[in-house]
């Protein structure tokens, strides 16, 4: 005998998948926190702190950038860091909530508003372009460009040439 089963996801990974970038970009339960490293995550990440931010707070250091200027991940991290006393900020949380900013921003635009969260002034480290913003680095490439900047090929990778002198410290 053939049993067949019908193979049904969980509710909860359904509700999950369902969410806008703009509600992911508001759930953040106990955040801003900051945390104590172990030993070993201490020696690999450079500090025995961690701080850890919101989404939001992420959102809003992207939103400061000017027109014609650029920051990094890292500058993001250094200023989370700093408002929370920590020895660092959380290199994987502030990768992923950039992300987050960039296509809650997007849906923004979709939607039709006209002021959004310039995610494109944010780089990569080295001042490279982030293909896993929307429209990929093309996209990223046309935003960058059309604020003057200069885009130039780095081995397989596209980077903002001279972006160290445009470069903002939050």
């Amino acid at each position: 005998m053939v049993v067949k089963l019908k193979l049904e996801r969980s509710p909860r990974r359904t509700e999950l998948a369902k969410k806008t970038w703009n509600e992911k970009l508001r759930s953040a339960e106990g955040l801003p926190k900051v945390v104590r490293l172990s030993p070993k995550m201490a020696r690999r990440w450079g500090g025995r702190t961690c701080a850890i931010p919101s989404p939001d707070e992420v959102k809003e250091l992207m939103g400061r950038i000017p027109k014609g200027k650029v920051t990094t991940v890292a500058e993001i991290r250094k200023a989370v860091a700093r408002r929370h006393g920590a020895e660092i900020g959380c290199p994987l949380t502030c990768g992923i909530f950039v992300w987050i900013v960039a296509n809650a921003a997007n849906e923004d635009l979709e939607s039709g508003r006209r002021r959004i969260v310039p995610y494109w002034r944010t780089l990569k480290a080295g001042g490279l372009l982030n293909p896993r913003y929307p429209g990929g680095v093309a996209r990223h490439r046309k935003l960058l460009e059309a604020e003057g900047h200069r885009i130039e090929k780095a081995r397989k990778h596209c980077r903002v040439g001279d972006y160290e002198k445009k470069l903002v410290r939050l």
